[in-house]
């Protein structure tokens, strides 16, 4: 929590001293807030669970289900806003894996903080890399039991970093593409008008 906190009057600080309004809130405030808190809930959890429960089945269901909601947050709430990044992969008739990604406007992508995007790429791999450590520490110890629900929390962590780096790529493709079009259109039109003045 503290660092939560410490994080944000940090951000406010930094905004007073390059003479910004703050009128309103910054744009990710609240998202950064629960990104972080979604993140360390599952780890949190998990590294101090002997002193919550005894018994592994309430500490798989507990880790599993916090780190589930966090998947989903992440993929749902905190990559739209945070980043202007969404992914969902379907199955169509013939069961083939399709992947769908949605991503804001070439003129909203360039409006996101960067701080916010910054803190959204590193939280999600930091949390993928804290995972793996625990595994490390699981295998090593031969708990078998805590390695399937470090197995089960890694995984969803690496399924949102493929997700969101297919899609960040999709979305760099589509504004090449995008100013592609619009250099070939206005040059299309100059000379068009070049040659319609002769």
């Amino acid at each position: 929590m503290f660092f939560i906190y410490y994080m944000t009057a940090r951000r406010r600080k930094l905004c007073q001293s390059q003479n910004m309004l703050l009128s309103r809130p910054l744009q990710g405030d609240c998202c950064d807030n629960f990104c972080l808190l979604g993140q360390a809930s599952a780890l949190a959890f998990y590294m101090l669970s002997t002193l919550f429960a005894d018994s592994f089945v309430i500490i798989f269901v507990i880790t599993v289900v916090l780190a589930a909601l966090d998947f989903w947050v992440v993929k749902n709430v905190s990559g739209r806003i945070l980043v202007g990044l969404r992914w969902w992969n379907e199955i169509n008739e013939q069961g083939e894996s399709i992947w769908r990604f949605e991503c804001l406007d070439h003129e909203s992508l360039a409006r996101i903080n960067q701080k916010d995007s910054w803190l959204f790429w590193w939280t999600l791999y930091l949390n993928a890399v804290a995972w793996t450590i625990f595994g490390i520490f699981s295998l090593v110890r031969l708990e078998v039991d805590y390695l399937l629900v470090v197995g089960v929390c890694l995984s969803l962590a690496i399924a949102n970093i493929i997700g969101f780096t297919k899609c960040r790529k999709d979305a760099k493709n589509k504004i090449q593409a995008f100013a592609s079009r619009t250099i070939a259109s206005r040059f299309s039109s100059t000379l068009q008008s070049a040659f319609s003045l002769v």
